[in-house]
Protein backbone atom coordinates (compact mmCIF):
# COMPACT_ATOMS: atom_id res chain seq x y z
CA UNK A 1 0.00 0.00 0.00
CA UNK A 2 1.47 3.22 -1.13
CA UNK A 3 1.15 6.69 1.68
CA UNK A 4 1.58 10.04 0.38
CA UNK A 5 2.66 12.76 2.28
CA UNK A 6 -0.68 15.38 3.14
CA UNK A 7 0.08 18.88 1.45
CA UNK A 8 -2.30 21.44 3.01
CA UNK A 9 -1.65 24.01 0.48
CA UNK A 10 0.79 23.82 -2.77
CA UNK A 11 2.25 26.63 -4.09
CA UNK A 12 0.73 28.68 -7.09
CA UNK A 13 1.20 27.59 -10.45
CA UNK A 14 3.83 29.70 -12.29
CA UNK A 15 2.46 31.29 -15.37
CA UNK A 16 4.62 31.54 -18.17
CA UNK A 17 3.33 35.33 -18.89
CA UNK A 18 1.26 37.24 -16.74
CA UNK A 19 -2.32 36.62 -17.38
CA UNK A 20 -3.95 39.25 -20.01
CA UNK A 21 -7.44 39.33 -18.30
CA UNK A 22 -8.95 41.93 -16.72
CA UNK A 23 -12.53 42.41 -15.14
CA UNK A 24 -14.19 45.54 -14.81
CA UNK A 25 -17.29 45.60 -12.33
CA UNK A 26 -19.95 48.09 -12.29
CA UNK A 27 -20.90 49.39 -8.79
CA UNK A 28 -21.70 46.34 -6.19
CA UNK A 29 -24.08 46.91 -3.99
CA UNK A 30 -22.13 44.48 -1.93
CA UNK A 31 -18.49 44.78 -0.75
CA UNK A 32 -18.75 41.13 0.28
CA UNK A 33 -18.98 40.28 -3.94
CA UNK A 34 -16.39 42.50 -4.71
CA UNK A 35 -14.29 40.59 -2.41
CA UNK A 36 -14.97 37.54 -3.50
CA UNK A 37 -14.36 38.56 -7.07
CA UNK A 38 -10.88 40.01 -5.61
CA UNK A 39 -10.55 37.05 -3.71
CA UNK A 40 -10.98 34.71 -6.72
CA UNK A 41 -8.64 37.43 -9.09
CA UNK A 42 -5.58 36.74 -6.81
CA UNK A 43 -5.94 33.12 -7.10
CA UNK A 44 -6.67 33.04 -11.04
CA UNK A 45 -3.17 35.12 -11.36
CA UNK A 46 -5.33 38.27 -12.36
CA UNK A 47 -3.40 41.33 -11.65
CA UNK A 48 -5.89 43.94 -12.99
CA UNK A 49 -9.65 44.64 -11.62
CA UNK A 50 -11.47 47.52 -12.21
CA UNK A 51 -14.76 48.94 -10.18
CA UNK A 52 -17.04 51.51 -10.10
CA UNK A 53 -18.75 52.82 -7.38
CA UNK A 54 -17.55 53.69 -3.73
CA UNK A 55 -16.09 50.12 -3.29
CA UNK A 56 -14.42 48.46 -0.31
CA UNK A 57 -12.70 45.33 0.19
CA UNK A 58 -13.61 43.28 3.61
CA UNK A 59 -10.17 42.25 4.47
CA UNK A 60 -11.12 38.80 5.61
CA UNK A 61 -12.99 37.99 2.44
CA UNK A 62 -10.33 39.17 -0.39
CA UNK A 63 -7.53 37.83 1.42
CA UNK A 64 -4.06 37.33 -0.06
CA UNK A 65 -6.04 38.49 -3.40
CA UNK A 66 -6.17 41.88 -2.04
CA UNK A 67 -2.24 42.14 -1.97
CA UNK A 68 -2.22 40.62 -5.71
CA UNK A 69 -4.51 42.72 -7.44
CA UNK A 70 -4.47 45.88 -8.70
CA UNK A 71 -7.78 47.49 -7.78
CA UNK A 72 -8.81 50.56 -9.85
CA UNK A 73 -11.63 52.56 -8.87
CA UNK A 74 -13.38 54.63 -10.90
CA UNK A 75 -16.50 56.26 -11.08
CA UNK A 76 -18.43 54.57 -13.96
CA UNK A 77 -17.77 51.73 -16.00
CA UNK A 78 -18.76 53.02 -19.82
CA UNK A 79 -15.63 55.53 -19.67
CA UNK A 80 -13.50 52.47 -18.92
CA UNK A 81 -14.85 49.97 -21.20
CA UNK A 82 -13.86 52.57 -24.33
CA UNK A 83 -10.27 53.19 -22.69
CA UNK A 84 -10.30 48.74 -22.24
CA UNK A 85 -10.91 48.73 -25.78
CA UNK A 86 -8.31 50.72 -26.60
CA UNK A 87 -5.84 49.23 -24.38
CA UNK A 88 -6.92 46.32 -27.19
CA UNK A 89 -9.20 44.41 -24.86
CA UNK A 90 -12.20 42.57 -26.41
CA UNK A 91 -14.75 43.60 -23.66
CA UNK A 92 -16.81 40.28 -22.92
CA UNK A 93 -19.85 40.97 -20.87
CA UNK A 94 -21.23 38.34 -18.16
CA UNK A 95 -24.96 37.89 -18.71
CA UNK A 96 -28.34 36.94 -19.51
CA UNK A 97 -29.24 38.94 -22.86
CA UNK A 98 -30.24 38.21 -26.10
CA UNK A 99 -27.27 37.00 -28.46
CA UNK A 100 -25.34 35.27 -25.28
CA UNK A 101 -23.15 32.44 -25.94
CA UNK A 102 -23.07 29.47 -23.75
CA UNK A 103 -19.68 29.83 -21.44
CA UNK A 104 -19.37 25.81 -21.59
CA UNK A 105 -18.62 26.45 -25.54
CA UNK A 106 -17.15 30.46 -25.29
CA UNK A 107 -13.74 30.55 -26.94
CA UNK A 108 -12.26 33.82 -24.84
CA UNK A 109 -9.13 35.91 -27.01
CA UNK A 110 -6.13 35.70 -24.26
CA UNK A 111 -6.57 39.89 -24.15
CA UNK A 112 -9.57 40.07 -22.25
CA UNK A 113 -11.83 42.51 -20.66
CA UNK A 114 -14.28 40.45 -18.25
CA UNK A 115 -17.28 42.85 -17.85
CA UNK A 116 -19.59 42.16 -14.81
CA UNK A 117 -22.88 44.05 -14.02
CA UNK A 118 -24.42 45.09 -10.97
CA UNK A 119 -26.35 42.34 -8.56
CA UNK A 120 -29.95 43.59 -9.29
CA UNK A 121 -29.53 44.97 -12.42
CA UNK A 122 -26.84 43.11 -14.33
CA UNK A 123 -24.87 45.19 -17.27
CA UNK A 124 -27.37 48.51 -18.46
CA UNK A 125 -28.49 48.84 -22.14
CA UNK A 126 -25.20 51.57 -22.41
CA UNK A 127 -22.88 49.09 -20.98
CA UNK A 128 -24.36 46.07 -23.39
CA UNK A 129 -23.88 48.15 -26.11
CA UNK A 130 -19.95 48.74 -25.53
CA UNK A 131 -19.32 44.49 -25.74
CA UNK A 132 -18.01 42.69 -27.98
CA UNK A 133 -19.23 39.65 -26.96
CA UNK A 134 -21.43 38.26 -24.39
CA UNK A 135 -21.37 35.11 -22.45
CA UNK A 136 -24.07 33.57 -20.43
CA UNK A 137 -23.90 30.67 -17.48
CA UNK A 138 -26.53 28.26 -17.81
CA UNK A 139 -28.82 27.76 -15.11
CA UNK A 140 -30.94 24.82 -14.55
CA UNK A 141 -33.00 25.84 -11.08
CA UNK A 142 -33.51 28.54 -9.13
CA UNK A 143 -33.27 31.24 -9.16
CA UNK A 144 -32.66 32.32 -12.39
CA UNK A 145 -28.79 33.37 -12.22
CA UNK A 146 -26.10 32.62 -10.18
CA UNK A 147 -24.57 35.02 -7.85
CA UNK A 148 -22.67 37.27 -9.03
CA UNK A 149 -19.38 36.92 -7.76
CA UNK A 150 -20.13 33.21 -8.07
CA UNK A 151 -20.51 33.75 -11.84
CA UNK A 152 -17.15 35.89 -11.97
CA UNK A 153 -15.69 33.61 -10.86
CA UNK A 154 -16.87 30.55 -12.69
CA UNK A 155 -16.02 32.72 -15.76
CA UNK A 156 -12.53 33.52 -14.51
CA UNK A 157 -12.13 30.03 -13.98
CA UNK A 158 -13.27 29.27 -17.95
CA UNK A 159 -10.39 31.58 -19.33
CA UNK A 160 -7.84 29.95 -17.15
CA UNK A 161 -8.53 26.65 -18.70
CA UNK A 162 -8.46 27.81 -21.65
CA UNK A 163 -5.03 29.67 -21.22
CA UNK A 164 -3.70 27.55 -18.14
CA UNK A 165 -0.22 28.90 -18.85
CA UNK A 166 -1.34 32.86 -18.84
Amino acid sequence: MTTFEHQRHKPPHRLERPRELVVACAAMRSNVNLSRIVRAAGCCGIARVICTGTPRLVPKIARDGAERVELEVHRTLAPVLRQLRDEGYQLIGLEQTTGAENLHTFAFERRTALVVGNERRGLVDEELALLDRVAEIPVWGLPYSYNVATAACMAMYEYCRQFPDG
